[in-house]
């Protein structure tokens, strides 16, 4: 199934079960909780970002084409960062290059996995109980911050740096989905999650150890080789610029950039 986070026709925002036609039907109650699909129509406004997690987590260097194209060594272990729930955007909302740092702006195309129960310590062979569903990211990174202090937290958490969407799917299989990124028509990034080195369970058991997962909780789990950063000559993000990431079975989000 794919749930949507709609503004609907009377500008309210609801969750709606979107079928392969483009049209949508009411969702009636809580998707973290009981739910269940109507028979009701729904025009949306707007597709907006499929949910407002009450937090974000992110690993680093969990693809090997990453790693290699960067020149650093294979973790022993997750690597895991946080970003701000303030960067989240959704389908066609801007991403807005930051005064503070608007020359060395990067993409990252990522499968994003959508905590559905709040869980701790929960065991690899078990993680299929907890997970709502998948959906997919670009973790924006601003380079320059990210040279400039001893963590990622500032660079991959300036407003707009987390667009989500389109939806949320609930029955797929997240060990090989194909993910690519599309800069202004340019295939940059183009990998599939078979490649993972750290796998969804293994990334949900090693980060739930002794640590809560709120229902709600987004785990963006890396990104391929063909960021901009690591390219000659180097791409960075660019007023005008648009920007899609693709993931198979999920669906696009494209963001324009200002």
């Amino acid at each position: 199934m794919k749930l949507y986070r709609l503004l609907d026709e009377d500008s309210r925002i609801t969750y709606a079960a979107g079928a392969d036609d483009g049209t949508f039907r009411r969702i009636d109650g809580d998707i973290f909780a009981e739910y269940s699909v109507t028979d009701r129509p729904v025009k949306a406004k707007k597709v907006l970002a499929p949910l407002d997690p009450p937090a974000i987590f992110a690993i680093g260097g969990n693809y090997r084409s990453h790693i290699e194209e960067v020149n650093a060594s294979i973790p022993e272990a997750p690597v895991v960062f946080a970003k701000a729930i303030t960067s989240v955007i959704g389908p066609g909302d801007e991403i807005v290059l930051p005064s503070a740092g608007p020359d060395h702006v990067d993409y990252e195309v990522e499968l994003a996995v959508v905590i559905g129960r709040t869980c701790r310590d929960v065991p690899a062979d078990s993680v299929g109980d907890f997970i709502l569903g998948y959906t997919v990211a670009n973790d924006v990174s601003a380079r320059d911050w990210q040279k400039r202090v001893s963590q990622w937290v500032r660079a991959k958490s300036f407003d707009t740096f987390c667009p989500l969407g389109p939806c949320i799917v609930t029955d797929i299989d997240p060990s090989n989905l194909h993910l690519k990124t599309v800069l202004n028509g340019q295939v940059m990034q183009d990998s599939s999650t078979a490649n993972l080195i750290y796998s969804v369970p293994e990334l949900i058991e090693f980060l739930s150890a002794d640590l809560t997962l709120l229902a709600g909780t987004v785990i963006l789990t890396g990104t391929p080789g063909g960021v901009g950063e690591a390219r000659s000559p180097q791409v960075y993000l660019r007023s005008g610029d648009t920007i899609t990431c693709a993931i198979d079975g999920i669906g696009e989000l494209t963001n324009t950039v200002k």
